[in-house]
């Protein structure tokens, strides 16, 4: 899943760019599209999730039947056939995407319940956050090894990474399937769709932790949309390309554990904000580097990559944290549907992302095939960096106040048990 994704996302557009005649602001439209028409289904498969019922298991059966669907459509996506339009472009990105919210909504779902523990919710996150890097790494070798600034290496990168999300795939969703405990209860509301419009429309942690997460989402999309561009026509480096983006997933990885430390030390919340902060000291510089710069992008990257260890094993952590909270308000219990509009503001932040920067940087005169001047290379490194921070320093000041802690979740807990009710249907963490 990650493979397929981290190369639809950093390396489909540019591809599609330099090989079909599409031009920027059409595959940023296209995008946009596919991904604003995806985010209607995060809150219906999470509705459907935490209503199915089954003997195989709740979550677990959509797992499965989304493996094949991604499978399919990485494989016409990545590999597309010679002249290819936007409607090819725009059906199989609605396609994968698709796939994916099948997959995503509910896999979230069931890791929020696996554990009730707030520091173990913490451990299954970067346990998952983890395996997911290996997968993003695993993909960035190809582009490490073969990738350059023509083409034809390109196509050649993504049928390689067509193979490997293939065969990975199947044996990774085969064996949660087989291994994973899947006996979780819910219990939801007569009308969960209005009771989910409810729960957006009034001030809450859960309102409030989901506009931070979307900001920052959209602040990581954008220089992840722009860096192939950016590395090729700023730093005139595009063979390295492979190595920037193994660097900072590697440093992502190794910071996982770090970033878990400092939670249990300081709160989940206030770590991540942390965090956010460390990553805007780093981009501030990236609009004034150029070619003769290249050694200091690596020192950024591996920065705003160690930083990013935090955006991938926290927020999520503390989204689970917000059921037991809305199980205390409401006598609900729905994480699906958490996790649904979890997906909705993940997904429209990288609509928003690459329908705002392929247009803008069309407006400034940049081309992907053709030479660029001065002006038009100044906007493609301010658009990198520069809304990265604004976006960042929003997710931070929202992120304000924020009342779930440790101790508070402690308490939520006990109220619970006081009560009688289940804060999930799996036994509690040893």
């Amino acid at each position: 899943m990650a493979a397929a994704f981290i190369a639809l996302q950093v390396i489909v557009p540019t591809y599609y760019a330099q090989s079909t005649g599409l031009s920027l602001s059409i595959i940023g439209a296209l995008v946009l599209l596919a991904r604003l028409a995806d985010t209607v289904t995060d809150p219906l498969v999470g509705y459907w999730s935490d209503q199915a019922s089954s003997r195989f298991g709740r979550r677990k059966i959509f797992i499965v039947l989304a493996a094949p669907l991604i499978a399919v459509s990485v494989w016409f996506l990545f590999n597309p056939p010679a002249q290819v339009g936007g409607g090819y472009l725009l059906f199989w990105t609605i396609i994968i995407y698709l796939g994916g919210t099948l997959s995503v909504v509910p896999a979230s779902a069931w890791a929020a319940e696996l554990s009730d523990d707030y520091n173990q919710r913490s451990v299954v996150t970067g346990v998952r956050v983890a395996f997911g890097l290996a997968g993003t790494l695993a993909a960035l070798l190809v582009p490490a090894i073969f990738g350059s600034d023509d083409g034809q290496d390109l196509a050649s990168v993504l049928s390689l990474i067509t193979w490997l999300v293939l065969i990975t795939l199947c044996i990774s969703t085969l064996w949660a399937a087989w291994r994973v405990p899947d006996v979780a209860t819910t219990h939801l509301p007569e009308h969960s769709i209005s009771a989910a419009w409810q729960l957006m429309k009034t001030a809450n942690p859960f309102r409030q932790l989901l506009v931070s997460f979307l900001f920052n989402a959209v602040a990581n999309a954008m220089p992840a949309t722009l860096f192939l561009l950016y590395v090729t026509h700023v730093l005139q480096v595009p063979a390295q390309a492979g190595v920037f983006l193994f660097l900072y997933f590697v440093a992502a990885a190794a910071a996982v554990p770090f970033w878990l430390a400092m939670s249990r030390r300081f709160g989940k919340h206030r770590t991540w904000s942390i965090a956010m902060m460390l990553a805007c000291l780093f981009f501030v510089w990236t609009p004034f580097l150029g070619e003769q710069s290249v050694f200091w992008f690596y020192v950024i990257v591996a920065a705003t990559g160690f930083t990013t260890g935090a955006d991938l094993s926290l927020p999520s952590a503390i989204n689970a944290d917000v059921i037991e909270w809305d199980a205390l308000e409401s006598g609900y219990r729905r994480p699906g549907l958490f996790f649904a509009l979890w997906g909705t503001a993940s997904k429209l932040s990288y609509a928003l992302a690459i329908g705002l920067v392929f247009p803008l940087l069309d407006l400034a005169g940049f081309s992907a095939t053709q030479p660029n001047d001065d002006v038009s290379l100044l906007w493609l490194a301010v658009l990198y960096g520069g809304p990265c921070i604004l976006f960042k320093l929003i997710a931070v000041w929202v992120m304000r106040g924020y009342p779930i802690s440790a101790s508070v979740h402690a308490d939520i807990l006990a109220k619970l048990a006081a009560s009688g009710s289940q804060a999930h249907g799996a036994p509690a963490a040893r």
